[in-house]
Protein backbone atom coordinates (compact mmCIF):
# COMPACT_ATOMS: atom_id res chain seq x y z
CA UNK A 1 0.00 0.00 0.00
CA UNK A 2 1.41 3.57 -0.96
CA UNK A 3 -0.58 5.80 1.22
CA UNK A 4 1.92 7.04 3.39
CA UNK A 5 0.75 6.49 7.38
CA UNK A 6 3.65 8.22 9.57
CA UNK A 7 2.74 5.85 12.50
CA UNK A 8 4.45 2.91 10.63
CA UNK A 9 7.70 4.22 11.42
CA UNK A 10 7.24 3.09 14.82
CA UNK A 11 8.61 -0.52 13.50
CA UNK A 12 11.80 0.58 12.38
CA UNK A 13 12.08 2.71 15.52
CA UNK A 14 12.52 5.98 13.65
CA UNK A 15 10.60 9.30 13.88
CA UNK A 16 10.64 12.18 11.29
CA UNK A 17 10.55 15.02 12.92
CA UNK A 18 6.76 15.47 12.16
CA UNK A 19 6.16 12.35 13.79
CA UNK A 20 8.54 14.04 16.84
CA UNK A 21 6.44 17.03 17.85
CA UNK A 22 3.39 15.37 17.57
CA UNK A 23 2.31 16.87 13.70
CA UNK A 24 2.40 14.06 11.57
CA UNK A 25 -0.01 13.28 8.63
CA UNK A 26 -1.94 10.87 8.67
CA UNK A 27 -3.62 10.06 5.31
CA UNK A 28 -7.21 8.08 5.36
CA UNK A 29 -6.36 5.49 2.66
CA UNK A 30 -6.87 6.05 -0.47
CA UNK A 31 -7.52 9.26 -0.09
CA UNK A 32 -5.45 12.75 -0.77
CA UNK A 33 -3.92 15.12 1.83
CA UNK A 34 -5.10 18.23 0.46
CA UNK A 35 -1.74 19.17 -0.84
CA UNK A 36 -1.38 17.04 -3.89
CA UNK A 37 -3.32 13.42 -4.76
CA UNK A 38 -1.59 10.80 -2.59
CA UNK A 39 -0.74 7.37 -3.92
CA UNK A 40 -3.84 5.38 -4.26
CA UNK A 41 -3.81 1.80 -1.91
CA UNK A 42 -3.98 -0.53 -4.88
CA UNK A 43 -0.77 0.69 -6.26
CA UNK A 44 1.84 -1.37 -3.34
CA UNK A 45 3.83 -1.67 -6.74
CA UNK A 46 4.53 1.75 -6.71
CA UNK A 47 6.57 1.60 -3.48
CA UNK A 48 8.29 -1.24 -4.70
CA UNK A 49 10.10 1.17 -7.52
CA UNK A 50 10.62 4.09 -5.74
CA UNK A 51 12.37 1.30 -2.88
CA UNK A 52 14.44 -0.03 -5.75
CA UNK A 53 15.27 3.63 -7.06
CA UNK A 54 16.34 4.83 -3.57
CA UNK A 55 18.35 1.48 -3.36
CA UNK A 56 20.20 2.35 -6.91
CA UNK A 57 20.74 5.65 -6.59
CA UNK A 58 22.63 5.37 -3.08
CA UNK A 59 24.64 2.47 -4.06
CA UNK A 60 25.57 3.89 -7.67
CA UNK A 61 24.92 7.54 -7.42
CA UNK A 62 23.68 7.43 -10.78
CA UNK A 63 20.07 8.52 -12.03
CA UNK A 64 17.39 5.37 -12.52
CA UNK A 65 16.30 4.31 -15.09
CA UNK A 66 13.37 1.94 -15.96
CA UNK A 67 15.43 -0.11 -17.64
CA UNK A 68 18.03 -1.22 -15.02
CA UNK A 69 15.20 -1.31 -12.71
CA UNK A 70 14.11 -4.09 -14.70
CA UNK A 71 17.41 -5.77 -15.09
CA UNK A 72 18.41 -5.53 -11.16
CA UNK A 73 14.96 -6.35 -9.21
CA UNK A 74 12.75 -8.55 -9.32
CA UNK A 75 9.44 -6.08 -9.46
CA UNK A 76 7.59 -8.66 -12.00
CA UNK A 77 6.50 -5.79 -14.40
CA UNK A 78 7.89 -4.58 -17.88
CA UNK A 79 10.16 -1.64 -18.02
CA UNK A 80 6.93 0.19 -19.72
CA UNK A 81 5.21 -0.35 -16.43
CA UNK A 82 7.85 0.68 -14.73
CA UNK A 83 7.95 3.66 -16.80
CA UNK A 84 4.71 4.45 -16.14
CA UNK A 85 4.84 3.76 -12.22
CA UNK A 86 7.82 6.24 -12.28
CA UNK A 87 5.92 8.93 -13.76
CA UNK A 88 3.25 8.92 -11.10
CA UNK A 89 6.23 9.22 -8.73
CA UNK A 90 7.33 11.98 -10.39
CA UNK A 91 3.71 13.68 -11.12
CA UNK A 92 3.18 13.41 -7.39
CA UNK A 93 6.87 14.67 -5.97
CA UNK A 94 8.60 11.20 -5.52
CA UNK A 95 11.12 11.40 -7.33
CA UNK A 96 12.90 13.87 -10.22
CA UNK A 97 14.56 14.05 -13.39
CA UNK A 98 18.03 15.94 -12.56
CA UNK A 99 18.45 16.19 -16.94
CA UNK A 100 17.01 15.68 -19.81
CA UNK A 101 18.19 12.80 -21.20
CA UNK A 102 18.95 10.98 -17.45
CA UNK A 103 17.04 8.42 -15.61
CA UNK A 104 15.42 9.53 -11.91
CA UNK A 105 16.09 10.40 -8.58
CA UNK A 106 14.67 10.60 -5.45
CA UNK A 107 13.56 13.69 -3.83
CA UNK A 108 13.83 14.72 -0.42
CA UNK A 109 9.38 13.52 -0.24
CA UNK A 110 10.44 10.17 -2.08
CA UNK A 111 13.50 9.51 0.75
CA UNK A 112 11.24 10.52 3.35
CA UNK A 113 8.44 8.15 1.79
CA UNK A 114 11.64 5.26 1.81
CA UNK A 115 12.51 5.76 5.45
CA UNK A 116 8.71 6.18 7.18
CA UNK A 117 7.72 2.53 5.18
CA UNK A 118 10.77 0.72 6.68
CA UNK A 119 9.42 -2.20 8.10
CA UNK A 120 12.70 -2.65 10.19
CA UNK A 121 16.10 -1.55 9.97
CA UNK A 122 18.58 -4.49 9.89
CA UNK A 123 20.91 -5.29 13.14
CA UNK A 124 24.36 -5.00 12.86
CA UNK A 125 26.30 -7.98 12.45
CA UNK A 126 27.54 -10.23 15.49
CA UNK A 127 30.64 -9.22 14.30
CA UNK A 128 30.31 -5.61 13.61
CA UNK A 129 28.69 -5.46 17.54
CA UNK A 130 31.46 -6.99 19.19
CA UNK A 131 33.69 -4.64 16.96
CA UNK A 132 32.14 -1.87 18.49
CA UNK A 133 31.99 -3.12 22.21
CA UNK A 134 36.25 -3.36 22.25
CA UNK A 135 36.49 -0.23 20.21
CA UNK A 136 34.50 1.67 22.91
CA UNK A 137 36.23 -0.69 25.89
CA UNK A 138 39.37 0.57 25.42
CA UNK A 139 38.34 4.38 26.41
CA UNK A 140 40.45 5.68 29.51
CA UNK A 141 37.77 8.25 30.52
CA UNK A 142 34.78 10.24 29.08
CA UNK A 143 37.03 12.51 26.44
CA UNK A 144 38.64 9.03 24.62
CA UNK A 145 34.94 7.61 24.88
CA UNK A 146 33.36 10.42 23.16
CA UNK A 147 36.46 10.61 20.88
CA UNK A 148 36.00 7.03 19.71
CA UNK A 149 32.91 6.83 19.01
CA UNK A 150 32.69 10.27 16.63
CA UNK A 151 36.07 7.93 14.86
CA UNK A 152 33.82 4.89 14.99
CA UNK A 153 30.48 6.25 14.03
CA UNK A 154 31.93 8.15 10.93
CA UNK A 155 33.85 5.08 9.83
CA UNK A 156 30.99 2.42 10.22
CA UNK A 157 28.33 5.33 8.35
CA UNK A 158 31.32 6.97 5.75
CA UNK A 159 29.25 10.42 6.61
CA UNK A 160 29.77 13.37 9.33
CA UNK A 161 29.75 11.92 12.69
CA UNK A 162 28.51 14.46 15.98
CA UNK A 163 28.48 13.42 19.57
CA UNK A 164 27.58 15.83 22.61
CA UNK A 165 28.81 16.05 25.70
CA UNK A 166 26.84 15.03 28.27
CA UNK A 167 24.37 17.31 29.08
CA UNK A 168 24.79 18.49 32.55
CA UNK A 169 21.68 20.23 33.61
CA UNK A 170 20.60 16.28 33.11
CA UNK A 171 23.83 14.84 35.00
CA UNK A 172 24.05 14.04 39.10
CA UNK A 173 27.24 14.70 40.91
CA UNK A 174 29.40 11.86 41.51
CA UNK A 175 32.05 14.02 43.51
CA UNK A 176 33.36 17.32 44.24
CA UNK A 177 37.04 17.40 44.86
CA UNK A 178 38.83 20.41 46.54
CA UNK A 179 42.03 20.87 45.59
CA UNK A 180 45.14 23.20 47.67
CA UNK A 181 46.35 25.09 44.25
CA UNK A 182 48.44 27.40 46.68
CA UNK A 183 48.20 28.90 50.50
CA UNK A 184 44.73 30.67 49.80
CA UNK A 185 43.65 29.82 46.35
CA UNK A 186 41.69 26.33 46.06
CA UNK A 187 40.48 24.59 43.11
CA UNK A 188 36.92 23.03 43.05
CA UNK A 189 36.30 19.75 40.53
CA UNK A 190 33.04 18.64 39.59
CA UNK A 191 32.70 15.02 38.40
CA UNK A 192 29.50 14.57 37.06
CA UNK A 193 28.07 10.75 36.73
CA UNK A 194 28.55 10.53 33.10
CA UNK A 195 32.58 11.23 33.37
CA UNK A 196 31.99 15.16 33.12
CA UNK A 197 34.51 17.34 34.94
CA UNK A 198 34.34 20.90 35.28
CA UNK A 199 36.86 23.19 37.06
CA UNK A 200 36.88 26.30 39.18
CA UNK A 201 39.30 28.43 41.09
CA UNK A 202 38.83 29.83 44.12
CA UNK A 203 40.83 32.69 45.69
CA UNK A 204 40.24 32.62 49.52
CA UNK A 205 41.20 36.26 51.54
CA UNK A 206 43.29 34.28 54.07
CA UNK A 207 45.25 31.21 54.36
CA UNK A 208 43.73 27.90 54.51
CA UNK A 209 45.41 24.69 56.33
CA UNK A 210 45.53 21.25 54.93
CA UNK A 211 42.55 20.39 57.51
CA UNK A 212 40.32 22.88 56.61
CA UNK A 213 40.57 21.66 52.89
CA UNK A 214 39.58 18.00 54.00
CA UNK A 215 36.93 19.03 56.27
CA UNK A 216 35.55 21.54 53.14
CA UNK A 217 35.87 18.18 51.09
CA UNK A 218 34.09 16.25 53.34
CA UNK A 219 31.14 18.92 53.87
CA UNK A 220 30.40 19.09 50.36
CA UNK A 221 30.34 15.71 49.43
CA UNK A 222 28.37 14.93 52.23
CA UNK A 223 25.55 17.41 50.61
CA UNK A 224 26.11 16.84 47.10
CA UNK A 225 26.71 13.20 46.24
CA UNK A 226 23.78 12.02 44.24
CA UNK A 227 21.97 15.02 43.87
CA UNK A 228 21.08 16.32 40.27
CA UNK A 229 22.64 19.70 38.82
CA UNK A 230 19.25 20.88 38.18
CA UNK A 231 18.12 20.77 41.89
CA UNK A 232 22.17 21.44 43.38
CA UNK A 233 21.46 24.79 43.34
CA UNK A 234 19.08 25.22 45.80
CA UNK A 235 21.49 23.24 48.19
CA UNK A 236 23.66 25.84 48.61
CA UNK A 237 22.09 27.97 51.03
CA UNK A 238 21.54 25.34 53.47
CA UNK A 239 24.77 24.59 53.30
CA UNK A 240 25.84 27.53 55.19
CA UNK A 241 23.41 27.27 57.45
CA UNK A 242 24.34 23.44 58.23
CA UNK A 243 28.55 24.19 58.16
CA UNK A 244 30.53 24.09 62.07
CA UNK A 245 31.30 27.87 62.96
CA UNK A 246 35.08 27.27 62.25
CA UNK A 247 34.30 26.15 58.48
CA UNK A 248 31.20 29.08 57.67
CA UNK A 249 33.91 31.77 56.40
CA UNK A 250 35.61 29.50 53.86
CA UNK A 251 32.04 27.96 53.11
CA UNK A 252 30.83 31.97 52.73
CA UNK A 253 34.04 32.31 50.25
CA UNK A 254 33.42 29.23 48.26
CA UNK A 255 29.85 29.51 47.65
CA UNK A 256 29.54 31.61 44.78
CA UNK A 257 32.04 29.47 42.62
CA UNK A 258 30.17 26.51 44.06
CA UNK A 259 26.88 27.86 42.67
CA UNK A 260 28.52 28.68 39.54
CA UNK A 261 29.89 25.13 39.01
CA UNK A 262 26.76 23.79 39.68
CA UNK A 263 24.04 26.16 38.30
CA UNK A 264 25.86 27.79 35.44
CA UNK A 265 27.96 24.71 33.86
CA UNK A 266 30.34 25.21 30.25
CA UNK A 267 28.40 25.15 27.32
CA UNK A 268 27.49 22.15 25.89
CA UNK A 269 30.15 20.98 23.28
CA UNK A 270 30.17 18.55 20.19
CA UNK A 271 32.87 15.94 18.82
CA UNK A 272 32.97 16.11 14.79
CA UNK A 273 34.86 13.52 13.04
CA UNK A 274 34.81 12.23 9.67
CA UNK A 275 34.59 15.64 7.64
CA UNK A 276 36.57 14.37 5.10
CA UNK A 277 33.65 11.98 4.18
CA UNK A 278 32.11 14.88 2.48
CA UNK A 279 34.50 14.87 -0.35
CA UNK A 280 32.94 11.20 -1.32
CA UNK A 281 29.61 12.60 -2.95
CA UNK A 282 28.96 13.90 -5.99
CA UNK A 283 28.43 16.98 -7.92
CA UNK A 284 24.41 16.46 -7.24
CA UNK A 285 24.79 16.14 -3.13
CA UNK A 286 24.92 19.63 -1.51
CA UNK A 287 23.96 21.17 -4.95
CA UNK A 288 27.54 20.84 -5.47
CA UNK A 289 29.33 22.86 -2.56
CA UNK A 290 30.10 21.59 1.07
CA UNK A 291 31.50 25.22 2.38
CA UNK A 292 28.15 26.18 4.23
CA UNK A 293 27.48 22.59 5.94
CA UNK A 294 31.19 23.05 6.85
CA UNK A 295 30.29 26.57 8.58
CA UNK A 296 27.36 25.20 10.25
CA UNK A 297 29.28 22.05 11.50
CA UNK A 298 32.13 24.44 12.74
CA UNK A 299 30.10 27.22 14.44
CA UNK A 300 27.80 23.75 16.00
CA UNK A 301 25.50 25.65 17.26
CA UNK A 302 22.68 24.44 14.74
CA UNK A 303 23.85 21.02 14.80
CA UNK A 304 23.93 20.55 18.47
CA UNK A 305 20.43 22.21 18.60
CA UNK A 306 18.87 19.63 16.72
CA UNK A 307 21.13 16.59 17.77
CA UNK A 308 19.72 17.80 21.34
CA UNK A 309 16.13 17.24 20.35
CA UNK A 310 16.17 13.01 20.57
CA UNK A 311 15.29 10.42 23.16
CA UNK A 312 17.33 7.59 23.88
CA UNK A 313 16.57 4.77 22.13
CA UNK A 314 14.64 6.94 19.61
CA UNK A 315 15.97 7.64 15.75
CA UNK A 316 15.39 10.70 14.92
CA UNK A 317 15.49 11.02 10.70
CA UNK A 318 15.86 14.97 9.22
CA UNK A 319 16.03 14.88 5.33
CA UNK A 320 16.82 17.91 3.52
CA UNK A 321 14.41 20.78 3.56
CA UNK A 322 12.99 18.83 6.82
CA UNK A 323 16.14 21.25 8.43
CA UNK A 324 15.10 24.94 8.97
CA UNK A 325 18.72 26.16 8.92
CA UNK A 326 19.65 26.72 5.10
CA UNK A 327 22.82 25.27 5.50
CA UNK A 328 21.42 21.68 6.32
CA UNK A 329 18.92 21.52 3.20
CA UNK A 330 20.57 19.65 1.06
CA UNK A 331 21.61 17.29 3.75
CA UNK A 332 20.14 14.27 6.06
CA UNK A 333 20.86 14.07 9.79
CA UNK A 334 20.03 11.13 11.83
CA UNK A 335 20.69 11.16 15.59
CA UNK A 336 19.67 9.67 18.49
CA UNK A 337 20.03 9.62 22.23
CA UNK A 338 22.38 8.13 24.79
CA UNK A 339 21.69 7.08 27.78
CA UNK A 340 18.79 5.18 29.43
CA UNK A 341 15.14 6.00 28.69
CA UNK A 342 14.34 7.61 31.52
CA UNK A 343 17.00 9.61 30.89
CA UNK A 344 19.01 11.05 27.83
CA UNK A 345 22.08 12.23 28.70
CA UNK A 346 22.95 13.47 25.08
CA UNK A 347 22.93 13.07 21.58
CA UNK A 348 24.75 11.58 18.82
CA UNK A 349 24.37 11.04 15.22
CA UNK A 350 25.64 11.60 11.62
CA UNK A 351 25.41 14.25 8.71
CA UNK A 352 25.54 13.65 5.02
CA UNK A 353 23.84 14.05 1.92
CA UNK A 354 20.46 13.01 1.49
CA UNK A 355 21.64 10.20 -0.62
CA UNK A 356 22.69 7.61 1.90
CA UNK A 357 21.88 3.79 3.08
CA UNK A 358 19.04 5.08 5.42
CA UNK A 359 18.94 1.70 7.18
CA UNK A 360 22.87 0.44 7.67
CA UNK A 361 22.78 4.34 8.64
CA UNK A 362 20.00 4.36 11.54
CA UNK A 363 21.08 0.53 12.63
CA UNK A 364 24.79 2.02 13.30
CA UNK A 365 23.72 5.12 14.80
CA UNK A 366 21.23 3.39 17.23
CA UNK A 367 24.11 0.44 18.08
CA UNK A 368 26.85 2.80 19.17
CA UNK A 369 24.48 4.96 21.10
CA UNK A 370 23.23 2.08 22.96
CA UNK A 371 26.70 0.40 23.72
CA UNK A 372 27.92 4.39 24.47
CA UNK A 373 24.91 5.04 27.39
CA UNK A 374 26.20 1.41 28.77
CA UNK A 375 29.37 2.20 29.12
CA UNK A 376 28.63 5.70 30.76
CA UNK A 377 26.28 3.62 32.73
CA UNK A 378 28.82 1.59 34.43
CA UNK A 379 32.07 3.68 34.76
Amino acid sequence: MLVWHSDRASASGCRSPAAASGTAPRVPRGRSTGTGRCLVAHDERRLEVLRAIVQDYVSTNDPVGSKALADRHDLGVSPATIRNDMAVLEEQGYITQPHTSAGRVPTDKGYRLFVDRLSAVKPLSMAERRAIERFLDGAVDLHDVLGRTVRLLAQLTRQVAVVQYPTLSRSAVRHLEVVQVSASRLMLVLITDTGRVEQRVVDCPADIDAGAVAELRTLLNSAFDGVKLSEAGGKVPDLLETAPAHLRGLVATVSATLLETLVEPGEDRLVIGGTANLARGSALDFQGTVSPLLEALEEQVVVLRLISEVDAGTVLVRIGEENAHEALTGASLVTVGYGSPERALGGLGIVGPTRMDYPTNMAAVRAVARYVGQLLAES
